[in-house]
């Protein structure tokens, strides 16, 4: 079964993505004169979708290695409990749409932000699995360090498009707070469960608001 899985999802990891982050010789996030705002915006585009893609294999791969059947339904309600729930980002697709570039790249930002501590925490409690298989920990390592490359994209994007600084976010430390206790395991499995399925439907709107970013670009009057 590992073998079969390995064959179908590891693809995905080999796929080679161009770094995001533009530095000058101070390491300092430049605005990336050698990059067009039209290329930047692209490269973003291919690390959201990528993103989304693994995090969706990696939910997978949890339900049918940890999450007992009669529980799976659960993770249709998981949405009420997300982290990111009160962030103010547009759900609707009628708010989506009347939402300007600027906010679309700031929710962007604010949802990478958001799950950057969340992504670390769940790197350490799957590890305490015992029997979490490498691939797993692996595409959750992945993803992690890809969510932080993204993160610099978005940033240097903002300045390229909106020429100005960024929002910071200071959601996780407090999101966090409540890990500190060692649960049951099975309690510990629905946790993470949640924070898996939570984290993949955000990892779908960033790719939505970019696309949308990225449609607006070249046919403002026709983006659904």
């Amino acid at each position: 079964n590992l073998i079969v899985w390995a064959v179908l999802l590891w693809p995905s990891l080999l796929i080679v993505c161009i770094p995001l982050d533009c530095k000058d010789e101070q390491g300092s996030l430049s605005r990336c004169p050698s990059i067009t705002q039209e290329k930047l915006l692209d490269r973003v585009i291919q690390h959201a979708e990528l993103i989304y893609r693994v995090s969706e294999e990696s939910c997978t791969l949890f339900e049918e290695m940890f999450v007992p059947f009669p529980l799976r339904l659960q993770r249709n309600q998981a949405g009420s409990a997300c982290i990111t729930k009160a962030l103010p980002i547009p759900s609707s697709k009628s708010e989506i749409q009347q939402i300007s570039d600027k906010w679309l790249l700031h929710s962007v930002l604010m949802l990478v932000q958001s799950w950057i501590e969340p992504l670390v925490y769940l790197q350490t409690t799957l590890d305490r699995y015992d029997d979490a298989p490498d691939m797993l920990l692996n595409k959750t390592k992945w993803v992690s360090d890809k969510l932080i490359s993204l993160e610099q994209g978005v940033v240097v994007l903002i300045k390229k498009m909106l020429d100005e600084g960024i929002l910071t976010t200071n959601h996780s430390e407090q999101s966090l707070l409540q890990y500190d206790v060692q649960p049951e395991m099975l309690e510990s499995v629905m946790r993470d469960y949640a924070l898996l399925s939570c984290f993949k439907k955000d990892a779908h709107k960033m790719e939505t608001f970019l696309k949308l970013l990225k449609c607006r670009q070249t046919d403002k009057y026709n983006c659904a």
